[in-house]
């Protein structure tokens, strides 16, 4: 005689109660941040219901692009590319170095290390317009602070990125390296360069494409490119014009993306 006995899942438990309670939380406390009377910002929403009418005519501007102008753009746009390679490709030089020092498995001395950290972080600490703003007082106007502030401002992020990468990753070849008896800078260079060249190139991509993007914006307080022409034409409210710098921006990031892409794709 058998007996047949169902197992009985367990019903999943639920947290409606608590997901409730964070989710009151975080609204109370986004409203909270929203009234000026306990020191929060002073959100006037109102503002968008009354100005609605002068909204959609800049809108309606905007989608008018003035293709006559382009001739006046070209020029500008080809400093912005310029100065968006040449930074990307400074940083490029410098990265490599500073990475592998930033890194705790390619640098084993913890105090040259903490200096190279606390220096990166203090120049991804500072905004890029800051570095244009200053560059520009010092240097004058034009792009050599725009190349200045790209090349900082890439620095940063390659060895900020690339560094936690590699400490984050599997080292085998390096201890075996070590166990050779090989130097740190014979393992750095015959083992730990090789398998970090594609993080590298990944990174060198994305900033390049980020150049373009900050390039225009740097252009805004004279630090040379597209943006110096974009401040005109706003500061004209020739918004016909500004529309199209914003166009031939968003198609030039949308070609280096995609070659970009393609060149990621080769390398993996």
């Amino acid at each position: 005689m058998s007996t047949a006995s169902t197992l009985a899942v367990p019903v999943r438990p639920t947290h409606r109660a608590r997901t409730a309670a964070i989710v009151a939380a975080f609204a109370a406390f986004t409203v909270a941040t929203c009234l000026p009377a306990i020191g929060g910002i002073e959100l006037d929403l109102a503002a968008l219901v009354r100005n609605w009418q002068n909204g959609v005519d800049k809108l309606l501007q905007l989608l008018q692009p003035n293709f006559a102008f382009f001739p006046r753009t070209v020029a500008p746009m080809l400093e912005t590319l310029q100065m968006a390679l040449v930074g990307a490709a400074g940083a490029a030089a410098v990265s490599v170095p500073l990475t592998l020092w930033a890194a705790k498995v390619t640098n084993q001395n913890a105090i040259g290390r903490s200096i190279v950290r606390t220096a990166v972080n203090v120049v991804r600490a500072v905004p890029d317009l800051v570095y244009a703003t200053v560059l520009v007082a010092m240097v004058g106007v034009g792009a050599l602070p725009g190349v200045l502030t790209l090349f900082l401002f890439n620095i940063g992020i390659i060895v900020k990125l690339v560094s936690e990468a590699i400490d984050s990753a599997d080292h085998g070849y390096m201890e075996a390296g070590r166990a050779a008896g090989g130097t740190q800078l014979q393992i750095n260079r015959v083992t730990a360069l090789p398998q970090t060249w594609p993080l590298f190139a990944n990174q060198w991509l994305y900033v390049l494409e980020l150049n373009v993007r900050i390039s225009a914006i740097l252009g805004l307080v004279g630090a040379g490119g597209i943006g110096r022409i974009l401040d005109e034409r706003r500061a004209f409210y020739a918004y016909d014009d500004v529309s199209l710098i914003i166009l031939e921006i968003l198609v030039v990031v949308i070609v280096i993306e995609v070659f970009s892409n393609m060149l990621r794709r080769r390398l993996a």
